[in-house]
């Protein structure tokens, strides 16, 4: 039957992600036993939101390596594609590191104070290379997707995982944080990176590179590659910028301060519990040789929406949600208090999530996915809208911002399928 199949393949990932996920929420918890806590994790926050941003057109390139390396010219021409792109996000972080555009981007446009504009631009700069490591961890993940060990993926993130929570233990108490707080997250990412992808490569290294190494006389080409990619990365960016533009406008309110340190929370903690839907797009390609399989898939996406839902109903509509906040994040009690609202509206994202994996599975599969550029802008739309006339209503800046992000992954998600439903498929 073909959901154990399912469940085999997506199993790994659910752990990939939700493991992934944890690392936000324990490297928030060390910050916030720092000195300064709220200067940085605001700062903090807004620096990792615009790397993001500047990262957010490689978030489907596994689903890249995936669909289009068939043979060793493929592999290599997608290769060649990753380091390129990778090179050009890493100038984009220089500019804000170490000339004015990053000073008008970060001190103008939110209104920072000079201190904590050097606290985000010192981050930059330390994250120039980390385009290029997580570019080559999505390539060899997808190479793994395509032979279906989803598995040392799972592995990969878990040890980097183990090894970012043992430097946040071990560097906690070290001089060389409690003198500069925000060196934590700076150490501690890379070397979780730096775990991941060594586990990655050694898997494709065992296990895919054999599998592909072949020659064959169709030909992949750039243009071919920057035409399926195009779409994907347009509306991986547009998503991207959702939460640097929310950062913009909630940092500029009167409680900014407070309300990024909150939103820095809340984010992953928000994202731990459904994150991993996205990855299920990558059933349909994945299982595209099985009889009827695009129904069993649909099935198989409303099911576990629907228990990535319950899940947060149950970690943010009950006491456990203090548990976490408090004793697991270690958050004082304004912090603390500022979480609970948003948390609660985090907890309709699943539902919205899995159907837009439904969504993008389908355009993957069909090699259509210009019809899916237009939902990227669409969110962003709905987000500015939402974060004008909500203001309107007197909430505290998080709980706004994070209704705005809801806003926007409803409409994008009604865009896409809008986009795919012109796509005649069984």
């Amino acid at each position: 039957m073909l959901y154990s199949r399912f469940i085999r393949f997506i199993f790994p990932l659910f752990i990939t992600l939700v493991v992934f996920g944890l690392e936000g929420p324990i490297l928030n918890g060390g910050m916030a036993r720092l000195p300064d806590a709220a200067q940085t994790l605001a700062g903090f926050g807004i620096a990792w939101g615009l790397t993001s941003l500047v990262i957010s057109p490689f978030g489907q390139l596994n689903q890249l390596a995936l669909v289009l390396s068939n043979n060793r010219q493929s592999k290599k021409r997608i290769l060649n594609f990753v380091l390129i792109c990778s090179g050009l996000m890493g100038l984009v972080l220089f500019l804000l590191a170490l000339t004015p555009v990053g000073f008008y981007f970060i001190e103008k446009l939110h209104r920072l104070d000079s201190d904590l504009t050097a606290i985000i631009r010192h981050v930059f700069l330390w994250f120039i290379p980390y385009p290029l490591l997580e570019g080559l961890i999505r390539f060899y993940s997808g190479l793994l997707f395509r032979v279906h060990r989803t598995e040392i993926t799972t592995v990969a993130t878990v040890m980097g995982i183990c090894s970012s929570v043992l430097a946040v233990l071990v560097l906690l108490q070290t001089e060389l944080i409690q003198s500069y707080p925000i060196r934590l997250p700076i150490i501690v990412i890379y070397v979780g990176l730096v775990t991941h992808l060594g586990v990655v490569y050694w898997g494709y290294l065992r296990f895919s590179r054999n599998l592909l190494d072949v020659e064959t006389e169709k030909v992949l080409s750039y243009r071919y590659i920057l035409h399926f990619f195009w779409p994907l990365a347009l509306t991986m960016a547009v998503q991207g910028i959702s939460r640097p533009i929310v950062n913009l406008v909630i940092s500029r309110g009167a409680d900014g301060v407070e309300a990024m340190a909150i939103l820095t929370v809340v984010y992953s903690l928000g994202h731990l519990p459904y994150g991993w839907l996205n990855e299920l797009r990558s059933l349909a390609p994945a299982f595209k040789a099985e009889t009827n399989s695009l129904q069993q898939i649909k099935k198989f996406i409303g099911a576990c929406g629907l228990f990535s839902f319950s899940v947060m109903i149950l970690a943010y509509w009950t006491p456990v949600r203090e548990t976490i906040l408090v004793e697991f994040m270690g958050l004082s009690g304004a912090i603390a208090e500022g979480c609970k609202m948003p948390l609660m509206i985090f907890t309709f994202f699943p539902i919205v999530v899995a159907i837009r994996a439904h969504f993008h599975g389908i355009a993957l599969l069909k090699h259509q996915t210009s019809s899916l550029a237009a939902s990227g802008p669409a969110r962003v739309m709905a987000i500015i809208l939402a974060l004008v006339l909500l203001p309107l209503t007197g909430l505290p800046g998080a709980t706004i911002g994070v209704t705005a992000l809801l806003c926007g992954f409803v409409f994008e998600t009604t865009t896409a399928a809008i986009g795919i439903r012109k796509i005649k498929y069984i």
